[in-house]
Parts: structure tokens; C-alpha cells; sequence
């Protein structure tokens, strides 16, 4: 499975954010298609359905990426051989 580069992942969860804090505040930034169009990226660059699952795999990611380790999900490390292993 591709992943996504953790610079684009950190831009897109950070936009999200921001928009979402701003519509809870009442402040409607720059528009509804924008922010799907952020949802709709997390979403197939992380290979889920919802945004909720987007941010918790985007997180994971993130959270792996800048530790250093193997850029890939939990649950690949758990059984799948690592990125780049001769399998």
C-alpha cells in the first residue's frame, strides 16, 4: 500500500482542523467544497471511508513517521512484512 508523504498528511489534518474549529466558532472560512475537498483526501489517502477513521489512520501515521520507525500502520506491522522487506 502507498503512504501518503507525512508533510501533505500533516498540511491536511492541520487544514481540517482549523476549518472545523472555525465552523464550531461560527466563522465560516474559505467554503463548503474546500473543506469536503480536505475530507475527501484524508479519506483516500489513508484508505478509509469517514473522516473519523481518516484522522485516527492520518495520526497513527504521523505519529509513526516522525518517531522514525517504519512509515506504516499498525496493523501492517503487526503481520504484513515492512515496506521495502524481500517477501
Amino acid at each position: 500500500m502507498l503512504m501518503a508523504h507525512p508533510a501533505m498528511l500533516t498540511r491536511l489534518v492541520e487544514e481540517y482542523e482549523r476549518e472545523s474549529e472555525l465552523r464550531t466558532a461560527g466563522v465560516h472560512g474559505p467554503g463548503r467544497q474546500q473543506m469536503e475537498d480536505v475530507v475527501h483526501t484524508l479519506c483516500v489517502s489513508t484508505g478509509t471511508w469517514d473522516i473519523d477513521a481518516a484522522l485516527a489512520t492520518a495520526r497513527e501515521w504521523l505519529h509513526t513517521a516522525w518517531l522514525g520507525d517504519a512509515y506504516e500502520p499498525a496493523a501492517a506491522q503487526a503481520g504484513r512484512p515492512s515496506i521495502g522487506a524481500a517477501g
